[in-house]
């Protein structure tokens, strides 16, 4: 069994009209330096969108939570991130910013597998119940 080791977490919150103040939780990004992970996954409810703003572009949306997941993964849209480590990436992501996609605060933790730890903490915070 591998040791646990410490992770970090943060909550993607989709902030429609920032004047408002009012989000909803669309994903979660996991860091873990001592087992070299980063991971996001990301999960835009449409319905709760609509609800807090009918005029919002969801699509616009969508695309800027997949851009995340692309700095995460070095996907086709990381762009000059990912030449970065993981850990200046995960930095990136969690500095703020005033879009209508905003990290939460970073959360501690500690896993032996920061994958499934990933998927915990989108069924937890993310996910429809």
């Amino acid at each position: 069994m591998t040791a646990r080791q410490p992770f970090e977490y943060v909550v993607l919150r989709v902030v429609p009209r920032v004047d408002r103040g009012e989000s909803i939780n669309a994903g979660v990004v996991v860091y873990s330096q001592a087992l070299e992970f980063l991971g996001c996954r990301v999960h835009l409810d449409r319905d709760r969108l609509t609800a807090l703003d009918p005029s919002a572009d969801a699509d616009l949306i969508d695309r800027a939570l997949e851009s995340v997941s692309d700095v995460c993964g070095n996907g086709p849209g990381a762009g000059p991130a990912a030449g970065e480590e993981i850990g200046r990436r995960f930095r990136w992501l969690t500095a703020p910013r005033s879009t209508a996609v905003q990290p939460g605060p970073v959360h501690t933790g500690l896993t032996a597998d920061p994958g499934a730890e990933l998927e915990r903490l989108l069924r937890l915070l993310v996910l429809p119940r």
